[in-house]
């Protein structure tokens, strides 16, 4: 009889050990392959928010970033959520605080405050809707068109919603360096490379970079774009991670990313081990103030009402 792999082990332990805890393991598309391949669902920031909410689970394993477990703490205050590794954060996210958020607001009185979701959960409590790259532009469609916007933090998706929704949003100066690498001389030399692929971009990508796009998707929204294609290849501008399940789920297409060496070290901190000793040890647990809690869940509730309707 063929013995187990040490992977293969792991993956037995860490199911056993899901299953005695009642949990669930979401992992973001950006997460390396094997833990998405572990996962119960994978998903974008509004996929994960939502299934946080949906699955009937105890405990949350939330395989991505510091504020996505923020967010599934928020919207499910009597589950446990954990985050494999507690270093697993966000630059962009770090890019603004609470008292940054609050000078904008008093220099701009009276408007509304749309945060992206890659933000703290104290940034969110001061925010009056939240939202992800894949409903960014319908969150700022249903606002009237009376009120000013400010859109925090990343100025480039901030562009890509006041271009598609013809509306002037006060943006702040936040971005995510890794889509900050992603250049548009790169893009166009893959283009030049393989003219018949179809460009799938992220939003978080600078503008001239959009500007070069057949689609400017969210990462969820990619994945269903490269199933949707009738080309026969790929070139996606966004975190590499990504390319695991395009190529999983297209095997009869060739996939480039557009920047090989775009990786995020925050989302590359969660290993398999990590999910194993995490459900083990019911660690970390990740906590947000009820005080910051409530205000914040406003914020989200608005940003999942969108994406229902």
């Amino acid at each position: 009889m063929p013995t187990l792999s040490a992977t293969d082990e792991l993956i037995a332990r860490i199911q056993r050990l899901k299953a005695e805890r009642q949990a669930v393991i979401l992992s973001h598309n950006y997460q390396i392959g094997e833990i998405q391949d572990v996962a119960d669902f994978v998903g974008d920031s509004l996929e994960l928010s939502r299934m946080a909410v949906e699955m009937p689970a105890k405990v949350i394993v939330f395989c991505g970033v510091h504020f996505m477990a923020e967010t599934a703490a928020i919207l499910n205050p009597d589950k446990t959520v954990l985050l494999p590794d507690l270093d697993a954060g966000c630059s962009m996210a770090d890019m603004i605080t609470v008292e940054q958020l609050r000078a904008l607001k008093a220099e701009h009185p009276g408007a509304v405050v749309v945060c992206y979701v890659n933000t703290t959960a104290a940034i969110k409590a001061e925010s009056d809707y939240c939202c992800t790259s894949s409903n960014a532009v319908r969150v700022v469609e249903g606002i009237p068109r009376d009120r000013e916007i400010i859109f925090i933090p990343d100025q480039f998706l901030g562009d890509h919603v006041a271009k598609q929704t013809g509306r002037k949003l006060i943006l702040y100066n936040g971005y995510c360096p890794v889509h900050y690498r992603i250049m548009a001389s790169d893009v166009a030399a893959m283009k030049a490379e393989h003219p018949a692929a179809e460009v799938l971009v992220h939003p978080e990508c600078p503008g001239e970079v959009h500007e070069l796009a057949d689609q400017v998707l969210s990462t969820s929204g990619m994945c269903r774009a490269a199933k949707a294609s009738s080309a026969d290849e790929l070139i996606i501008a966004t975190e590499i991670g990504i390319l695991h399940r395009i190529e999983k789920e297209n095997p009869d297409k060739r996939v480039y990313a557009s920047c090989q060496w775009c990786d995020c070290s925050h989302m590359r901190v969660n290993t398999l081990e990590k999910i194993l000793w995490s459900l083990e040890d019911l660690q970390h647990v990740v906590r947000v103030p009820e005080e910051i809690r409530v205000r914040a869940v406003r914020a989200l509730d608005r940003m999942l009402a969108v994406a229902a309707s």
